[in-house]
């Protein structure tokens, strides 16, 4: 949620800071903004409601010039989304601007207590408490931005990436963070910041990642200072950032989400590289051999996270039951934080984010960690907050991620999770050699599978263009399969802003069997595995009443193909490996409606990629 982006250099900012928030459009907003520092010494701001595109169209006649600035694209909290409450925002005097991802939450005080001084507030957001307080002791004490910052932020609760210019010194850029992500690109006589790598890696590979607590100040001619709120020098360590440029780009393809979607094999052969050995029979995780003690001495394992990542902890939970005989349970981060949770140190908790950042799943991680746990991280981002906040953990590896549906997110979680539950019970004793070495064979034939299924593409493409009409969608399935069917339920929402909902198939005739018409389509995921004759009685039960049935079948299978309306064929695999396979037709029939919907499929409404506020 909201984008940041700043530059300082040589080069002129605009062109900059309008790419990296075209970078960052994958977060989610709905207003975005600039302010440029130029060599007159004039502080402008701009800022529009809508995408970037209409913040480039204001700009268009309006002086852009300079070589400092900062920019933003805004998902609104306290505030409806507008121009004036759009970032960045001024101080009273106009000689500071600032931009920041998060939320104040004792912002209501703070304000009353300003006004009471005479301050003027311009907009109703929370961020301008910020600007208005540094100014004021900026004046009140005649302190220099750096100390005025610090004083600020002893006296703000709540989570913030913040950075602030002034005009008065137009050779620096103060930034900020606590809880919410903030990157510093080191160039040559140049610094760059974002809230992630991505407006960065064009320019720079070489990054900072700020902690929690850190202030940077990036002056021209200097090097790199960070310090704490206490002014205490500290030595951040300079990352390089592995992404390429054309990572960032759609390379073709008509949005990111398919682009995504066709990148899964190769996704998936990177996650599992040097984890399954060439030989295919063996697993390899090093947070297993280095951690063991503690992951076999568990007593239980909870997984915590949220939206598609919740879904693929319930594919986890399933195959950490199976293959190591642990109990397993799935919480939603956001419930998990706030309702008291009986931890010990005899538990393990593994929290999933794509993004690292995500601020319900990063609390309960904080939580769990105090009460004695051992946690356990699996991100897709490199030096994101939850890999730095975990005991050990595994990368997923799949690339950036900038559709907001998440896709190849969603996968990887899978196979990383697949590859934990196949080491710890090699170490366990739980799972026969038998079973490991076919399982683990199956794994590393997943990419190739997938290639097969991919190749469905045009006929779920025209398959879309008959379920257009539907205001509602039923998704079933069992075992294994009950996740994927939450999850094609969660992409057909997020993206095609049809309802619907995914369930367990017995459940059914607990409820929601009595919606099923000649109007509702129902998504069955029907492979031929254990539940193959359960999940065929329910796939009568619904022709029964005139329901329209699309099913993801085993290709040959000569049953269910007579009875529903529509087939789906994928390649056989073993019943625990069926989620790899049975999601990519879900999530190009979400991507194929949207687009015959005419919505917009990478940038859906009122969502972000990056939920890092509650």
């Amino acid at each position: 949620m909201c984008g940041i982006v700043g530059y300082i250099g040589k080069r002129e900012a605009y062109p900059i800071l309008i790419k990296g928030l075209r970078r960052l459009e994958y977060r989610g907003y709905d207003s975005a903004g600039v302010a440029l520092l130029n060599s007159e010494g004039s502080l402008n701001v701009y800022k529009t409601k809508g995408k970037v595109d209409n913040l480039v169209e204001f700009c268009n006649d309006k002086d852009v010039s300079g070589s400092v600035g900062i920019a933003h694209t805004r998902w609104a909290t306290h505030g409806e989304p507008s121009s004036l409450n759009a970032h960045p925002h001024y101080s009273q005097s106009k000689n500071l601007a600032i931009i920041h991802n998060g939320i104040i939450e004792n912002y209501a005080d703070l304000k009353t207590k300003l006004q009471a001084k005479g301050i003027v507030f311009m907009s109703d957001t929370d961020t301008e408490v910020i600007v208005q307080m540094v100014e004021y002791i900026m004046d009140k004490k005649n302190l220099d931005v750096l100390t005025a910052v610090q004083l600020t932020l002893h006296q703000v609760i709540g989570a913030y990436a913040i950075a602030i210019i002034d005009k008065r010194v137009p050779n620096q850029i103060i930034a900020a963070r606590k809880q919410s992500p903030l990157v510093v690109g080191i160039g040559k006589n140049e610094f760059f910041l974002g809230s992630d790598a991505s407006p960065i890696v064009e320019y720079t590979d070489k990054v900072v990642y700020l902690e929690d607590g850190n202030i940077a100040v990036l002056r021209l001619g200097e090097e790199l200072k960070v310090v704490d709120i206490l002014s205490h020098n500290l030595s951040p360590e300079i990352q390089t950032v592995d992404i390429s440029l054309g990572q960032l780009e759609k390379g073709g393809y008509p949005h990111f989400m398919l682009k995504e979607i066709f990148e899964q094999p190769e996704c998936l052969t990177n996650c599992m590289r040097g984890r399954v050995n060439v030989d295919s029979d063996n697993v390899v995780l090093s947070a297993v051999i280095d951690y063991k003690q503690q992951l076999l001495g568990a007593d239980r394992f909870i997984i915590v996270a949220c939206g598609t990542s919740w879904h693929a902890g319930l594919i986890g939970k399933q195959l950490i039951e199976s293959f190591c005989r642990i109990p397993v349970e799935v919480e939603y981060a956001s419930e998990f934080r706030y309702r008291n949770p009986v931890i010990t140190n005899k538990d393990v908790v593994v929290a999933i984010s794509q993004s690292g950042e995500t601020a319900d799943t990063l609390a309960a991680v904080k939580l769990a960690r105090e009460k004695g746990a051992f946690i356990y991280g699996i991100c897709n981002a490199i030096g994101s907050s939850i890999p730095r906040a975990t005991h050990t953990g595994s990368y997923i590896h799949v690339g950036p991620e900038i559709g907001v549906a998440s896709t190849k997110a969603f996968t990887g979680q899978v196979t990383v999770l697949t590859m934990l539950a196949l080491a710890l019970g090699k170490e366990k004793g739980t799972i026969s050699d038998e079973e490991y070495k076919k399982v683990v064979a199956g794994l590393y034939e997943i990419p190739e599978k997938m290639k097969e299924v991919l190749k469905l593409n045009d006929r779920v493409a025209e398959l879309s263009k008959i379920f257009t009409y539907a205001h509602n969608f039923l998704y079933l399935g069992r075992g294994y399969s009950y996740p994927v069917a939450l999850e094609g339920a969660l992409k057909l929402k997020e993206i095609s802003y049809i309802h619907a909902e995914g369930y367990p198939a017995a459940e059914m005739k607990h409820g929601p069997i009595a919606l099923i018409d000649s109007d509702m389509p129902v998504v069955v995921v029907a492979t031929h595995n254990a539940m193959y004759e359960k999940v065929l009685s329910n796939i009568q039960e619904v022709k029964a009443r005139k329901g329209k049935v699309i099913a993801l079948v085993t290709k040959g299978d000569d049953t269910i193909s007579r009875i529903a309306d529509e087939v789906i064929e994928l390649p056989d695999t073993i019943e625990c490996l069926e989620p790899l396979l049975a999601t990519i037709p879900l999530q190009m029939l979400a991507y194929h409606v949207a687009v015959c919907k005419g919505k917009n499929v990478d940038q859906p409404r009122n969502l972000a990629k990056s939920v890092t506020v509650e």
